[in-house]
């Protein structure tokens, strides 16, 4: 399966992590979330405005000022396809770094019935919400949160920005031991900011927000996490499933391998390198 086996792809990966605040111009997507993840807060290069070389300054000049009015460095989310080359080059020139490489993995839903095999019984023990909970947040933002109340805060509107079924299960103590989240993002047509436009059955999930308790990993409660959302999937109709995950996190790589995953893309990030301020005489 290649990256155009699913259509808009990149529009579906939008919707299920959406930056509460942004704005299109000029083809690009300009994202941000109070500095909370990279991903919501990355301009998202829907369209390339770069096409003459004339159209590069204001673009870039636009995306500077609306960045800068927010706190926030300039960094691009783009993936490595032949259609970005123009894009990376006018970055390269720019000087903007090339950082945390990330794999786009899918897997349809008949590979996900499949792939059960001795796998506990879907959903065996496992709560699923329409919301996270107060457990549920914070287990996810102890294993992967950067910052305190305020950016939980932030972090919640992300999550319930989109439509979505939230997974936790419990250890022989009855203690939260792994989360998960499946963005339930329709598939098909998206309006012109980017955002998904509602549709049935035969979309797309996203898997997101695999985190599982330090001192309780290597006990399969990750998978049984996943087995759970796959099968409320199922009971929704979707067609397949989507999933982000470092280039450099082997482990998790070879967990979503034996799940039925496979690589469809990946993608960078390249951040504006801060600029010096002139001192002296």
């Amino acid at each position: 399966m290649d990256r155009e086996a699913i259509p808009e792809l990149d529009v579906l990966m939008d919707a299920a992590w959406p930056a509460p605040d942004r704005e299109l111009s000029g083809g690009w997507v300009l994202r941000a979330a109070a500095g909370v993840t990279q991903r919501a807060n990355s301009i998202w290069p829907r369209s390339e405005p770069l096409g003459r070389r004339d159209e590069r300054p204001a673009a870039m000049r636009a995306a500077r000022a609306w960045y800068r009015a927010r706190r926030l460095p300039v960094i691009f989310q783009v993936f490595d396809t032949p259609g970005s080359s123009a894009l990376n080059a006018v970055l390269d020139e720019e000087g903007f770094t090339r950082q945390a490489e990330t794999l786009v993995m899918v897997r349809t839903a008949d590979v996900a019935v499949a792939a059960g095999g001795d796998a506990p019984e879907p959903g065996a023990g496992v709560e699923i919400t329409e919301y996270p909970s107060a457990e549920w947040l914070d287990l996810w933002w102890s294993v992967e949160g950067r910052g305190g109340a305020a950016e939980l805060e932030t972090a919640r509107a992300i999550l319930t920005g989109c439509p979505a079924l939230y997974a936790l299960v419990r250890d022989d103590d009855g203690g939260p031991a792994a989360v998960g989240r499946l963005a339930v993002v329709p598939g098909g047509a998206a309006d012109s900011g980017g955002t998904a436009v509602p549709g049935a059955a035969g979309s797309w999930g996203g898997l997101y927000c695999m985190a599982t308790r330090p001192d309780a990993r290597r006990r399969g409660y990750a998978s049984r996490v996943q087995q759970a959302l796959f099968s409320a999937g199922a009971a929704r109709g979707l067609a397949g499933y989507w999933l982000l995950v470092m280039a450099s996190n082997t482990a998790a790589r070879e967990l979503y391998s034996r799940a039925g995953f496979c690589e469809v893309s990946r993608y960078y990030y390249r951040q504006e390198r801060p600029r010096r301020s002139l001192t002296g005489c």
